[in-house]
């Protein structure tokens, strides 16, 4: 791989992606595959400004082997430093780097009971403190090339070339294949803020998915909530992209209003498991009822872990001819999937898509119908037949998505 087009890449993490201020403490969270690239990105850190730039390393292996031979309730535990680490991180707020490399298969064969119950366990202590810290700090979410990961998406490469190639794609799919990906990505905000505008204009009280696949849904949306997409801006005024790459335009849609059916156009990638080929139905704002051709008990767990689970808590639209998707790669990761085409998210709301979210409590925005759960998983749902329509709160009917594309 291009060293230059590393360390422009870098340089994008840095200053688009979580637009580190001087003197902050950043985060760095990453696997093994590519040291070389996080020593790269924490040097362009330091040069963007950062104070101070911690890496926390992981190896997919080992958590496959924590799971193997540690007890339930050892693995459960949250330890008093994990607390006393949270609680320094409540206090400071440090911008978050989170760079994906893991193997889609790497945790294939856990005892998935045991790891469901885990994470639940461990989710209810962790939970308060990332409602506590949410919006008030920068974070992204970027990709590099692992082996694993490499050969599942170019299984006839050898290691090296499919490495090499997943990095072409990596830095395709995240406008960072150019000169300037800076300049790419500020080009990129002005047109995702431009489409947020003028849906937010229109009043929309619904979205209506339809597609010859059998979906067939209506999901209602929250007086007030807003479509949101590209960067945002943190309550300490910072403005930073959450994902690299993106291009959705999203919105939390109102927990408890969602009738129908909608069928996947794309495999889950859940719990290192991936379901395939999988319908979830609605009523009364729930689901009621999903269908898989592989892995339907994994879905099935995945929709009992809490009560929020069962319902919506984002929409997302993006164009079927959209960079990713016609890259016609499958890149068996939800980052660069969710981005090929729209997809829907069981599980938890995002609050600052409520005007006005920063003056109200956690209790408001839940009463106003931002879902709330330990879990927030995307699926894809996509296709190049889906029309999507919005109902405006005059009863007018507004075509948003004619033919998989945008329709304005």
């Amino acid at each position: 791989m291009n060293k230059l087009q590393m360390r422009r890449y870098a340089k994008l993490l840095a200053k688009t992606g979580i637009n580190v201020k001087k003197g902050q403490w950043v985060i760095v969270q990453a696997e093994l595959d590519q040291p070389e690239f996080v020593e790269m990105t924490v040097e362009e850190l330091y040069r963007a400004g950062a104070g101070k730039v911690t890496v926390e390393w992981s190896h997919q292996p080992l958590a496959m082997m924590h799971y193997k031979y540690q007890s339930q309730d050892t693995l459960s535990k949250t330890e008093k430093w994990e607390i006393e680490k949270w609680e320094l991180k409540k206090k400071e707020l440090p911008a978050m780097l989170y760079l994906e490399s893991s193997d889609p298969d790497g945790l294939k064969g856990v005892d998935q009971e045991k790891f469901t119950a885990v994470r639940s366990a461990r989710t209810k202590v962790i939970k308060p403190y990332r409602d506590e810290m949410d919006n008030n700090y920068q974070w992204c979410i970027a990709a590099v090339p692992g082996k694993a990961w490499a050969k599942k998406v170019f299984p006839h490469l050898n290691v090296n070339q499919a490495v090499d190639k997943l990095w072409d794609a990596i830095l395709s799919a995240s406008r960072a294949d150019g000169a300037d990906p800076v300049r790419e990505w500020a080009r990129h905000n002005d047109m995702l803020a431009a489409r947020c505008d003028h849906l937010n204009r229109l009043g929309l009280t619904s979205l209506e998915y339809k597609s010859k696949n059998g979906t067939d849904l209506k999901v209602g949306l929250i007086d007030g909530a807003l479509f949101m997409g590209g960067g945002e801006e943190s309550l300490k005024g910072r403005y930073f992209n959450p994902n690299i790459p993106s291009e959705e335009i999203f919105i939390s849609p109102k927990a408890g209003e969602a009738e129908g059916i909608v069928y996947s156009a794309k495999p889950l990638s859940y719990q290192g498991e991936l379901i395939e080929n999988f319908s979830v139905r609605f009523e009364g704002g729930k689901v009621v009822e999903v269908k898989a051709e592989k892995n339907v008990e994994l879905l099935e767990k995945m929709i009992s872990m809490d009560e929020g689970a069962r319902m919506l808590g984002e929409c997302a639209l993006i164009a079927y001819d959209s960079p990713i998707n016609n890259s016609g790669l499958l890149f068996y990761n939800t980052l660069f999937d969710e981005n090929a085409s729209c997809h829907l998210a069981l599980g938890h709301g995002f609050t600052n898509c409520m005007r006005g979210y920063e003056t109200m409590t956690k209790e408001e925005l839940t009463k106003k119908g931002i879902n709330d759960s330990i879990i927030h998983v995307d699926f894809m749902i996509g296709s190049k037949d889906l029309d999507i329509v919005g109902v405006t709160k005059n009863g007018d009917r507004v075509q948003i998505f004619k033919d998989g594309n945008w329709a304005f």
